[in-house]
């Protein structure tokens, strides 16, 4: 047998390994779905004929559940980042109305949707497990779209000149454009900031599968209801085996799915330096090398080809304007319709059953949370810019770095009360001080994921040009780095202001077993008033905190966002 025989033998024996490990892996993920998917049209009085359990052995079932909510909850978060996000990016008038928007659903709270919407989704599958499911997907989702939405939208606002003169001289179409040009633009911060969104809903799992609102309780087998349990009883051996079982799930999914995007969007950077260490993942190689996986892919791209000849042709330039200018018009007269009722049934609400004297109070609160969030925003700030900058310019570590903060971003503030409510009850420590850190657990790290993107993103004659010059210590903090990471990191910042606003409904009111901690603000306020069922509270507090998100982003995030894109933005 001749050396170039030999060499194609070895190279058609590692495809068919390849195709060995594709197959393992396939059976095992459609395996993981029928898992997942069982008992969904179960009668809802099957949830509490067969009560949750703390025995271990049920957490593979209950981490299968939640894994698929969640990626659920992601699949339509893009659909929503991809349609929502591109619209205000692109239309002056609609991103007037978007963005404001975007930033009032940012800060209503989880619970808050939650106590809107369970009658609702319960209410399309009657008497079904399925009707509960479809209301803690949407909760999750609620906890995940926002801040891929604002990446997505700050990446469409800062596409450098020269690309967008490129795509202008190249002919392209509007949908081939958005899929050869903006979608490839914005896809590493993007995908960084999904990792961020599967953390974020980690958080958030607690109030997601373990309903309670008023007299209707629901607890959907899952790790966040198995946590709840495990809070209410204080059983601590059962909060350790669900970090466990939280890490090795993390682990998984990054393995399988976040560290080959990672790799797969390095394609997408603006520049590739040479000589850069190219990252790798065994994931995309069998993807990339086995032959069942390649026939898929083949028959995908075939058909986002024949998509884009389709509907490529599209419209004359004077016609789509008129089309949309009048849907602009349509959709501007709907939302004004639905904002109008929404106000109007607020104020109503709130005439009918609040006193001014309460009203104040509760603006009280609401000062004394963004007193709170204000300063851990900044305390973060100082923190995590640094170590982000440094992650992102060496690629070696961030792939140690990415599943260690995957991890720690879905950390669950619930999972630290055992040792908040222990140290302040003993210690006699003030609550309102010492559990003012769990606000921040898990949304500093979209100020961290971030930056990384924004570091992993600066051009590298950048960095050529500041080395020549000898650039070195606080002027080139002031001059290199901080500039080229700004729009990022105000991008982090607006999303962690809003989601330690939503924070503070689970880390103002802390309890262990029997034994109940709380903190003034309007986190508390409004998870009592859920508690209790009480509705009118509960639209008060979340009026309360969306005005007041809303004015801080309108008078301080907004200008500031505005200014790193005029002022930083790659021409």
């Amino acid at each position: 047998m001749t050396r170039q025989s030999e060499s194609f033998a070895f190279v058609r024996d590692l495809a068919t390994r390849w195709d060995v490990v594709a197959v393992i892996v396939v059976v095992g993920v459609i395996a993981f779905l029928g898992e997942a998917s069982r008992g969904l049209l179960a009668p809802l009085a099957q949830l509490t004929a067969v009560p949750l359990s703390l025995d271990p052995i049920n957490l593979p079932w209950y981490a299968a559940r939640t894994t698929l909510r969640m990626f659920s909850a992601l699949a339509l978060s893009l659909v929503f980042t991809l349609t929502y996000a591109t619209w205000a990016a692109k239309s002056d008038r609609a991103g007037r109305l978007l963005v404001p928007m975007l930033d009032i659903l940012q800060s209503v709270p989880i619970l808050g949707f939650i106590s809107v919407t369970v009658v609702f989704f319960m209410s399309l599958v009657p008497g079904r497990v399925l009707g509960a499911e479809f209301a803690a997907i949407f909760a999750i989702f609620t906890s995940q779209a926002w801040n891929m939405a604002f990446s997505f939208y700050q990446s469409l606002r800062t596409i450098p000149a020269e690309l967008v003169e490129a795509a202008a001289s190249f002919r392209l179409s509007p949908w081939m454009r958005f899929w050869q040009l903006e979608v490839p633009f914005a896809m590493p911060a993007l995908v960084w900031n999904m990792m961020m969104s599967m953390s974020g809903g980690w958080f958030f799992v607690v109030a997601s599968e373990a309903i309670s609102v008023g007299h209707t309780s629901i607890a959907l087998p899952g790790i966040g209801s198995y946590i709840a349990l495990a809070i209410e009883q204080g059983n601590l051996k059962a909060v350790v085996w669900a970090i466990a079982t939280m890490l090795i799930v993390i682990l998984i999914y990054d393995q399988l799915l976040f560290r080959p995007l990672v790799v797969w969007v390095d394609r997408f950077r603006v520049e590739q330096e040479p000589g850069m260490r190219v990252p790798r993942s065994w994931a995309l190689t069998m993807m990339r090398r086995s032959r069942l996986i390649g026939a898929w892919t083949a028959f995908f791209y075939a058909t986002v080809r024949a998509t884009s000849r389709a509907v490529a042709p599209g419209v004359p330039r004077s016609e789509s304007g008129r089309a949309t200018g009048k849907f602009d018009v349509l959709w501007f007269a709907l939302l004004i319709a639905v904002i109008a009722a929404s106000l109007w049934h607020i104020v109503y609400v709130l005439i009918a059953n609040a006193s001014l004297r309460e009203v104040i109070d509760v603006c009280g609160l609401a000062l004394i949370t963004m007193v709170r969030v204000f300063v851990l925003i900044a305390l973060a700030s100082l923190l995590w810019v640094p170590i982000g900058v440094w992650i992102g310019l060496r690629p070696q570590a961030a792939e140690i770095v990415q599943p260690i903060a995957q991890f720690l971003a879905a950390f669950p503030a619930n999972l630290l009360f055992p040792v908040a409510v222990f140290g302040i009850v003993t210690w006699h420590l003030h609550p309102d001080l010492w559990l003012s850190p769990l606000m921040i657990l898990g949304t500093q790290w979209y100020i961290l994921f971030n930056v990384i993107a924004g570091a992993s993103a600066m051009p590298a004659e950048l960095r050529y040009a500041s080395d020549n010059f000898s650039v070195r210590g606080w002027l080139w903090w002031r001059r290199v780095a901080l500039p080229s990471v700004f729009p990022y990191y105000v991008t982090g910042a607006i999303t962690a202001s809003g989601g330690s606003w939503n924070a503070a409904i689970v880390a103002e009111l802390a309890s262990w077993g029997k034994t109940q901690v709380k903190a003034h603000g309007l986190g508390a306020y409004i998870a009592e008033a859920t508690a209790a069922g009480d509705f009118h509270r509960i639209v008060l507090g979340i009026a309360t905190m969306s005005v007041f998100v809303l004015l801080i982003n309108r008078f301080f995030w907004r200008p500031l966002y505005y200014y790193a894109e005029r002022k930083f933005r790659l021409t």
